[in-house]
């Protein structure tokens, strides 16, 4: 725990109270309590932040072993930054708010000998929302209709991607534009994806889905295993070869695009004799169709559960008895052989072993279905007060590549455009990293890396800065070291 009564919170009356003015909310706690957030308490009337200060250690030679710095903190009062890289998080930081004060912590160190400074704050988000990216061509809803959660609708479906279905939850409207549950409900939901937690969402017309960063989808009670291959168009150009001599016809079925080989440019290229094999829907090119059948939860991505039903007619001047026709979806998962009788008509058979390889061949080439959680915020005026007194002035480094963003360390996606609107994956930040308050808002932490120089050009808050071996010394009993993420960059300062 991390006593914060230097920055926030105000003594009233004799019982010990504390009045804490961390976000707007404003608690009063008294002794042994902690606010309405949890985030902070009284502890014999001083005002603590519940959860410690994060600090990431990276080994400076890859593979070499960490040291537990904390252990080795005699050797920083000279000045001297141990062996492991330490990036302060804004994890158990605090935060700016009310926002005329300084970010909690301006830390100052080098890195590969350059001076650098990062400010890091806990912000207080409620322009945010997550983008959940579903990889599985099921059909979860309609695009536009409402998720629910809880009785109450907390986002919408949106634009689906290749191979992925997408969801659009949060932001400023579900938190604050509706009833007050909504608000509460909305945040309740966010909170509990970015600490990667499982929800479960209803879609009306659609599914029943339960979501959870880094997991495989449910729906419907099933859990999803692979992402397509990619569209039925495509399998049929990725695997035309290797069908070749063994099949007659392929129809892959798909909701967007359904391939049939042998009209498709991959079948002709290869010489294969036309079927005469005639599928329902739109023909857009050759060996491409649309709308084959409705969207759903069968083969495809459809509501397909019979594929003898896609097959409009069989063109008798082209087909001949004995035809041999494999019918898949577009991730294996779904496959059906079968052989035309005398009278041309399709008859279910058993798939010959070269034909099945093919079809797991398929499989092998789908990647695992997952859920990807994105967190995506815009880090307003008020935080950015708590780095520079002219703000603009750290929008516009930001925009010009002169600052790293990071959240708990890990990288983000700075959006094109006005402000400073990020998005970071959930499962590349740190556990824990995310608290809320009562407003409703997410709380999230943010780091501002860039050079010294240029922070004080900025009109940084060069006099709060902090050496980082100081910050360790006085700070080392109230945090925690954790082994810097593999996967995530270092943040240094741009050049």
């Amino acid at each position: 725990m991390t006593d914060r009564t230097e920055q926030f919170g105000a003594r009233e009356g004799n019982e010990g109270i504390v009045r804490c003015d961390a976000c707007p909310v404003l608690c009063r706690i008294r002794p042994g309590r902690a606010g309405a957030c949890h985030r902070y308490a009284n502890e014999d009337g001083r005002l603590i932040r519940t959860d410690p200060l994060v600090l990431l250690h990276q080994a400076v030679e890859e593979g070499a072993p960490l040291v537990p710095f904390l252990d080795a903190a005699e050797d920083w009062a000279g000045g001297v930054t141990p062996a492991p890289q330490v990036f302060v998080t804004a994890i158990g930081a605090g935060t700016t708010y009310p926002d005329y004060k300084p970010a909690p912590f301006i830390v100052a160190q080098k890195h590969e000998g350059v001076d650098t400074v990062t400010v890091v704050t806990e912000g207080i988000f409620s322009y945010c929302g997550l983008k959940v990216k579903i990889d599985t061509d099921r059909h979860l809803g309609p695009e536009c209709a409402p998720v629910m959660h809880e009785g109450e609708q907390i986002g919408h479906v949106t634009t689906a991607e290749y191979g992925s279905q997408m969801l659009s939850l949060g932001g400023v409207r579900h938190l604050t534009g509706g009833s007050k549950r909504e608000g509460q409900v909305t945040c309740a939901a966010m909170l509990a994806l970015c600490r990667k937690q499982a929800i479960e969402v209803t879609i009306p017309g659609g599914s029943r889905v339960t979501l959870q960063a880094g997991a495989a989808p449910i729906v419907n009670g099933v859990a999803e295993t692979r992402m397509r291959v990619g569209c039925g168009s495509a399998a049929v150009g990725i695997f035309a070869q290797q069908w070749q001599g063994h099949v007659d016809e392929v129809v892959v079925v798909d909701d967007h695009i359904t391939g049939v080989l042998t009209e498709h440019q991959a079948g002709r290229c290869l010489s294969m004799r036309p079927s005469g094999l005639r599928v329902r829907g739109r023909r857009s090119t050759p060996g491409r169709y649309f709308q084959v059948a409705h969207p759903g939860t069968g083969w495809g991505g459809t509501d397909v559960t019979d594929p003898l039903t896609l097959i409009e007619s069989i063109d008798a001047k082209l087909a001949w008895p004995g035809m041999r026709v494999l019918m898949t979806s577009t991730t294996g998962e779904d496959s059906l052989w079968l052989e035309l009788d005398e009278a041309l008509r399709p008859v279910v058979a058993p798939m010959p072993d070269s034909v099945a390889q093919t079809v797991a061949r398929i499989g092998e080439n789908c990647e695992p279905a997952l859920t990807s959680i994105l967190f995506m915020a815009g880090a307003g005026g008020s935080l950015r007060a708590g780095v520079t007194e002219n703000p603009i002035l750290l929008t516009r480094s930001v925009q010009a590549g002169e600052v790293r963003v990071t959240m708990g360390g890990a990288p983000c996606t700075l959006w094109p455009g006005g402000g400073i609107t990020i998005m970071a994956d959930v499962l590349a930040i740190p556990d824990n990293a995310f608290g809320y308050v009562p407003t409703p808002a997410l709380v999230a932490p943010i780091e501002f890396t860039l050079r010294a120089g240029l922070y004080a050009a900025l009109g940084g808050h060069v006099d709060q800065a902090i050496a980082l071996e100081t910050l360790l010394a006085r700070h080392a009993e109230a945090a925690v070291n954790a082994p810097w993420p593999r996967a995530n960059p270092w943040p240094d300062a741009p050049s």
